[in-house]
């Protein structure tokens, strides 16, 4: 198994940002989507969130990014809360889907010059050293040839590289990614996971919400097992054991392989 590599802020040239969530409650109409959530997940390692649907993963993303309001409970980033770390650009985003009109002749380039809003001028005119970003993102993900190519034309695969490439070029130290590898190709999820493993180990905190549990363990160093709160948080070859993971997908403790069964 793969070992992380710990370098940090010497490699970076930031000071290192991690994740601390403190007693969290959410709910929506009066109905609780997480309660007493308690998780810190220290800069340089790759976590990964795992949990049935409708455990509360979107719902906890959204309370990171500052999103949602909870109603009770605390994020912070370095002391930052999440929506000032979002709007900072500490934090980048990759969702499960995009909501983009394929058709659109929106090129790969300009997808991902958008991680770079954020520190552009209001005219949102591209400087030369957002587009030397934006090409070293697209390079990183192994799209070069695909650059000046309509989004629309590219497979699914390549589509979730193109809004990885979005999170790199927006150079945030925390990355969340809501089930990278949903419907991409080895090639695509051999790339995904370089990227990622390559960030942690230059002192970057990677938060992975995936049902994938044959993957996590080639891919993170640690896991938290969620269920509305959280029911574990550590090793990952210590948290998707059987006990804990009945407990995570609201199963009997004797019907310890289907939360196996309900990632194929």
């Amino acid at each position: 198994m793969w070992t992380m590599r710990r370098n940090h802020a010497a490699e970076t040239g930031h000071d290192p940002t991690g994740i601390t969530v403190q007693d969290l409650n959410a709910s929506y109409e009066g109905v609780s989507a997480l309660h007493d959530v308690c998780l810190n997940v220290e800069p340089g390692h790759l976590c990964g969130l795992v949990g049935m649907n409708g455990a509360g993963k979107s719902t906890l993303f959204k309370a990171l990014m500052g999103v949602i309001t909870p109603d009770s409970g605390t994020v912070r980033f370095s002391g930052m809360t999440g929506r000032q770390a979002r709007r900072s650009g500490m934090i980048s985003y990759v969702p499960q889907q995009e909501d983009i009109d394929w058709s659109f002749p929106l090129l790969v380039e300009d997808v991902v010059m958008m991680g770079r809003y954020g520190v552009q001028n209001w005219l949102r005119t591209p400087r030369r050293q957002d587009r030397e970003a934006v090409r070293a993102a697209i390079a990183r993900v192994d799209l070069d040839d695909f650059a000046h190519r309509q989004i629309g034309s590219l497979s699914g695969g390549q589509r979730k590289r193109v809004f990885l490439a979005r999170g790199l070029a927006q150079q945030a130290r925390i990355l969340l990614l809501d089930e990278p590898f949903a419907g991409v190709d080895k090639r695509s999820e051999y790339t995904i996971v370089g990227v990622l493993r390559d960030l942690a180990s230059r002192g970057a905190t990677v938060l992975v919400a995936s049902h994938d549990l044959h993957a996590l363990p080639n891919l993170c160093d640690e896991a938290i097992l969620i269920n509305h709160t959280v029911i574990a948080h550590g090793p990952i070859d210590e948290v998707l054991e059987p006990h804990s993971l009945s407990r995570a997908f609201g199963l009997e403790d004797t019907d310890y392989a289907a939360p196996q069964e309900l990632t194929r």
